[in-house]
């Protein structure tokens, strides 16, 4: 069984790694992305109603929640979203799919877009939610938003230096965390099974450093990928919806919307009201009204 209602658990070889994937529905694959400091938990309120139209597929990305934790390498590349892609590509192939939607949230965004640039051939429809492209998001960083994502610095400290200090209380920092991105300012949007996710690998020494080595990548990795792309002119070939909330992240960078249109060739979103970072929990019906229409094409 899984933690998401009608879903089952299973243990997928992947790029040389395990995921820990659950999986329920049928139809058109759409594969399911979680972000940080989250796992598959993250969807358990709208996977059921996808799954009614989709073959809906969720796994803990590489380091988080069941999947293994790769030790990190000297220049990052293990925990890059070009890496975690493929981590996706080989999960599809265990699988038999050619092709699927892919839907991701926060750090699982990044993977979803990384995966559309890489695989253009695997990918049908594209849907993000609370984030834009790396690199536009480093050049946004003002007093403001860097008080705001102090994190993308701080994870991004070389080891052991944010690994030790989180270790004092993992399971209090990550809690913190949530809190502050919600629109409320508390826990209150999670339901316990998913906050028991989230905490429990807080503990965990091997889970922490996977969470700073993604966000090592992201500082190192991941920038320079999306600056080589855009100096190339890629664009995004599968059709992208965005939505992004009022009081998180891509709203602190002015146009988010604006952005992502000069990354993909066919853009469309809005922002999501009275909602934090975690739209999937504490807007669920909103998500849904987004991203099921796009995917239903």
């Amino acid at each position: 069984m899984s933690g998401i209602e009608g879903f089952t658990s299973h243990r997928v070889a992947a790029n040389g790694i395990t995921l820990s994937v659950h999986r329920g529905g049928a139809g058109p694959a759409l594969i399911l992305l979680h972000g940080y400091p989250q796992t598959h938990m993250t969807w358990h309120r709208v996977a059921p109603a996808l799954a009614r139209h989709f073959d809906v597929i969720v796994p803990d990305l590489r380091g988080y929640g069941d999947s293994d934790a790769p030790p990190d390498d000297p220049d990052h590349r293990t925990y890059s979203k070009r890496e975690m892609a493929r981590d996706i590509v080989g999960l599809m192939d265990a699988l038999g799919i050619a092709r699927a939607h892919l839907l991701g949230h926060d750090r699982g965004a990044r993977v979803a877009y990384r995966f559309a640039f890489d695989h253009p051939d695997r990918i049908l429809r594209l849907g993000l939610v609370e984030i834009v492209p790396t690199a536009a998001f480093w050049d946004a960083w003002n007093a403001e938003l860097a008080l705001k994502a102090y994190h993308w610095t701080f994870l991004a400290q070389p080891a052991p230096l944010p690994e030790s200090l989180i270790a004092a209380d993992g399971p209090g920092y990550i809690a913190r965390t949530l809190a502050s991105w919600t629109r409320s300012g508390d826990l209150s949007p999670f339901a316990p099974a998913a906050l028991d996710s989230y905490l429990r690998q807080a503990g965990d020494p091997t889970r922490i450093a996977a969470m700073c080595a993604d966000y090592r990548a992201g500082a190192t990795v991941d920038r320079r990928l999306d600056i080589a792309d855009r100096a190339a002119s890629r664009r995004i070939a599968a059709p992208l919806r965005f939505v992004w909330a009022e009081a998180g992240f891509p709203a602190r960078t002015g146009d988010p919307l604006g952005l992502w249109l000069g990354w993909a060739a066919e853009v469309s979103g809005h922002p999501i009201p009275g909602c934090g970072h975690f739209a999937m929990e504490e807007a669920p019906d909103a998500v849904l009204d987004a991203m099921l229409p796009h995917f239903l094409g």
